[in-house]
Order: C-alpha cells, then sequence, then structure tokens
C-alpha cells in the first residue's frame, strides 16, 4: 500500500487507534521515545512485568509478613524497600502497606482517579474506578464497606487512605484464626484481591474433611 507513513513504532500487538484520545497517546509515545526519555525494548520490559502482575503477587506478600514479623516490620516501614527484597518493583512510585487490626480497618481509594498499584496487583477491578466507590468511601465508608458484606462495629475505627500519582497504597489484612502451621503458599491462596483493597476483612478458612 502506498500513501501511509510506516516509519512509526509500534508495539508488536497494538492495534490501529480509533479514537482522538489513543491517537494522542500513541503520538506522545513515540515523542518521548524520539526524545530519548526511554527505548521501545525499556517498554517492552515494563508492558512484560506489568503482564505477568496479579494479586497473587501481593498474597505472597501478605503470607511472607504473616510468617516472618520481621519481613512484616520491615513492609510496614518502608513497603517499597520490602517489595524489592521479595523479588517485586513498583518504582517510580511511593508503596505504602496498611495493616488491618482487631480495632482498625484499612480501605484503599483513588478520589481524583483511579491509581492503583497495578504493576504489582495487575489491573483495578471496575468498581474501583467508578465515581460512586471513588466518592462515596470517603463520605460514608461503613455504608459502602457493608455493601461489599463488611460488617464493622462501632469500635472499629475505619481509615481511608487516597492514592495519588506517587503514593499506592495496600492493606495488610488480619491473618485467620486456625491456621498456625500453614505455609506461605497456603496462607497466599486466602488472600483476594478485595482484601488487598480493604472491601473484604475476614479471609475465611476452608475445612477439609
Amino acid at each position: 500500500m502506498t500513501g501511509h507513513d510506516h516509519s512509526r513504532t509500534f508495539q508488536a500487538d497494538h492495534p490501529e487507534p480509533t479514537s482522538d484520545a489513543a491517537r494522542i497517546g500513541l503520538a506522545l509515545r513515540e515523542l518521548l521515545i524520539e526524545a530519548g526519555h526511554y527505548t521501545v525494548d525499556e517498554e517492552q520490559v515494563v508492558i512484560a512485568a506489568m503482564q505477568g502482575a496479579s494479586p497473587e503477587n501481593g498474597a505472597k506478600i501478605v503470607a511472607r509478613a504473616w510468617i516472618d514479623p520481621a519481613y512484616r516490620e520491615r513492609l510496614l516501614r518502608n513497603g517499597g524497600k520490602a517489595l524489592e527484597e521479595a523479588g517485586f518493583d513498583i518504582a517510580p512510585y511511593e508503596f505504602t502497606v496498611m495493616e488491618n487490626t482487631g480495632d482498625i480497618h484499612n480501605v484503599i481509594v483513588c478520589t481524583l482517579c483511579s491509581c492503583y498499584p497495578r504493576s504489582l496487583l495487575g489491573m483495578s477491578p471496575a468498581w474501583y474506578k467508578s465515581k460512586s466507590y471513588r466518592s462515596r468511601v470517603v463520605r460514608e465508608p461503613r455504608k459502602v464497606l457493608a455493601e461489599f458484606g463488611v460488617k464493622l462495629n462501632e469500635d472499629v475505627d475505619v481509615r481511608v487512605h487516597d492514592s495519588t500519582a506517587e503514593l499506592r497504597y495496600m492493606v495488610l489484612p488480619q491473618r485467620p484464626a486456625g491456621t498456625d502451621g500453614w505455609s506461605e503458599e497456603k496462607l497466599a491462596s486466602l488472600v483476594t484481591r478485595d482484601s488487598l483493597i480493604g472491601t473484604q476483612r475476614d479471609l475465611r478458612v476452608r475445612c477439609r474433611s
């Protein structure tokens, strides 16, 4: 075919942009590459890492913290460094882990848009990005949590943490009773995506006959 400019670099599986926003995003990407801010190879490394991201990564971090008190302390003190120690990288963002306790429940939101630790946990759920969740969980967190099935006593302090362009959060849920002696792998199987956000509190231990 003639009359088309094929000099631009596209991702191997990048579809032809069909909207103005997609065309602007693609043009910006090309300008950044041409200006030397990053290379196509570097971009592919980041994409590959994000494609392997899922809540299972967060579950592994939680399970390790449950088993290793020293790691738990490091995780709560400096989440980014603790992630690197476990083989994960969330740079360039700051990463903070908030721990649920008997009298504290944490929940994560991004009120301005939908900032989320995608490079660690994968894509955020659709409801996390909804205007309803982003506005209501700040104003009426107990009511919103109740709609997720999280019924909290009045003596439990609910703390809402607002993610930003520079800062990402994750919740460290409480370890369920009856899991003494469990392996990290088995403990990790209990951790859900919603518990890492804070819209689930109690993790259920399935009894096997």
